[in-house]
């Protein structure tokens, strides 16, 4: 989503103020650049540097064919700024920086929902699981024609946001427009505080099998990931399976709790190297009693950042079994600076190295083209290393520097485990199966059901039906998505799995979601017949001397 800003209203001369002000945002940045030049050579090249950019602004303030927003202006430029430095230094508006603080804080007040204005129409893009759109049965795809009575049809996502918004324990009024139903379904959300949850799932595999998928490093993600193992230990779990698949990272802080629990007092689980002062720290395990049972993570080329940290200090330690895929390679430390009018500046101050001494961040091209695309490229099983990123953990074994932190074993599985033919990519690219997962609702839902085929009316245990199968090939055919029956034919069990995923992820959350996947996720299942494994590497651990310092 594009921020714009409306109409203009200030007069020039103040609104020129608003970019003096916004101005000091770029200097800040630029002096960053300069950090650590002699103090009035650094100054002078910085002023004439914001000589340079005011006047450029200046010109396009009087010249310019169409009036533009100065905010607009400044955070473009910025964003042009940051994109010289790094792939991860950033800068976000305003209104994006409130919502980075919403998902790091884990917790917010409204109906839970995301929204986005696609050609004039107010449409759901995710709803947070237990929150009141969620219980009130609103789900992705809906689009809301109506709020408060009002026809929300042109609406930008701002208008609609505002007016979902309201005091906690208030009711707001919604009509919604589902894809495939010719009527308006009329609903009524009561706001309440929203929960982002980390943990979307904790369950048993089977009588002593636990397994815990962590989605991100929240603020609240070590408290989750507590309350989890406990009720998994009070379920009788003997073995762990911890999946950071597709976990994009998060707060450090977290990370550094979350890999404690797992790891002994006093062992190294990251440490931080940069040019500032005060970038340079050690953080080790507070943890007195932490779980020693076998286990095993699971990563992915999506596990990023906060969750190499994790898997990089549990694999470095030889604590846990790493399984899947290499991740994604991202070791850049990002500080937050507040700017003028709200926004923030994510600028990269520091690298971190795991425990044997691996900087795992990986090699970027000059546009950032391909190391954005990274996940969606095959990945290598013939890696040449260079000598000097050969490094070794506790007991020995060899593991590597400069690329992400690669798996102890490896199978390939960048979508729920699977790996897809590229048809079966293209069908998830064109998000076919959540197309098809509209056409079903929860049996006894009282606000939908009554409008919806008993056939499309699914309980908890459903199957994928051969019928089902039949019914999505001819979405699929009339989808734009070219059909390929080989491929079809392939991925049968890929696309059984992915409608059940799609279908329960609508109807009746993540812990479900994760319990029907469990028995057709090839990387998981990989992963359960390697638990000898596991427990031999615990066990050598445990009998070995304490841990290395770093290289």
């Amino acid at each position: 989503m594009e921020f714009m800003m409306g109409p203009r209203l200030n007069p020039p001369r103040r609104r020129w103020a608003l970019v003096r002000v916004s101005l000091s945002a770029v200097v800040f940045v630029l002096s960053l650049r300069e950090y650590g030049r002699s103090p009035l050579m650094a100054q002078d090249e910085v002023q004439a540097q914001y000589k340079i950019f005011a006047s450029a602004l200046e010109a396009i303030e009087r010249t310019y064919v169409e009036d533009v927003p100065s905010e607009r202006l400044i955070y473009s430029a910025l964003g042009g700024l940051m994109n010289t430095l790094d792939p991860h230094s950033h800068v976000e508006d305003p209104r994006q920086y409130a919502q980075t603080r919403q998902q790091q804080e884990g917790r917010y007040y409204g109906i839970g929902v995301s929204i986005q204005s696609v050609k004039g129409d107010v449409v759901i893009v995710s709803v947070t699981e237990h929150a009141p759109a969620f219980r009130t049965g609103l789900r992705r795809g809906d689009v809301i024609a109506r709020i408060a009575g009002q026809d929300a049809s042109g609406w930008t996502t701002e208008q609609a946001s505002a007016a979902l918004k309201g005091p906690l324990g208030t009711v707001v009024d919604v009509a919604i427009k589902r894809p495939g139903f010719d009527t308006l379904f009329n609903t009524q959300v009561r706001r309440d505080e929203v929960h982002l949850v980390t943990v979307p799932a904790a369950i048993m595999l089977d009588a002593e099998t636990g397994y815990l998928k962590l989605a991100e490093f929240g603020e609240n993600a070590d408290r989750e990931v507590g309350e989890a193992l406990e009720v998994l230990n009070r379920a009788g779990m003997r073995r762990l399976v911890f999946d950071l698949r597709d976990n994009p990272g998060g707060v450090l802080d977290q990370a550094i709790l979350v890999a404690s629990r797992f790891l002994p007092r006093g062992a190294l689980i990251v440490y931080t190297r940069g040019r500032v002062d005060g970038s340079a720290h050690e953080y080790r395990s507070e943890q007195r009693d932490p779980l020693r049972l076998p286990m095993i993570t699971l990563v992915d080329r999506g596990s990023a950042s906060a969750s190499e940290i994790v898997s990089g200090a549990l694999q470095d330690h030889d604590r846990s079994l790493i399984v899947g895929e290499t991740t994604f390679g991202k070791a850049l430390v990002q500080s937050v600076y507040r700017l003028s009018h709200g926004g923030a500046a994510a600028i990269t101050t520091a690298r971190y190295y795991t425990p044997s001494g691996r900087l795992i961040q990986r090699p970027w091209d000059g546009t950032f083209d391909d190391y954005r695309t990274y996940t969606l490229l095959p990945q290598s099983t013939s890696t040449v290393h260079p000598v000097e990123s050969l490094k070794y953990t506790d007991m020995g074994r060899k593991v590597y520097a400069g690329g992400g932190i690669e798996p102890d074993r490896r199978l390939e599985g960048p979508i729920e485990g699977f790996n897809p033919t590229r048809f079966g990519r293209a069908l998830v690219a064109a998000n076919v199966f959540e197309r098809y997962a509209q056409r079903f609702t929860r049996r006894g839902d009282a606000r939908f059901a009554a409008s919806v085929p008993e056939g499309y009316r699914l309980s908890e245990d459903y199957r994928v039906s051969e019928a089902m199968l039949d019914e999505f090939k001819g979405l699929v055919r009339s989808s734009g998505v070219r059909f390929d029956e080989a491929a079809w034919r392939q991925d049968a069990a890929f696309v059984s799995a992915m409608i059940r995923k799609e279908i329960d992820t609508d109807l009746f959350g993540q812990a479900v979601v994760r319990r029907h996947l469990a028995g057709d996720d090839p990387q998981l299942q990989f992963a359960l017949t390697l638990f000898p494994d596991a427990l031999a590497l615990r066990d050598a651990r445990a009998a070995a001397p304490g841990p290395r310092p770093p290289a």
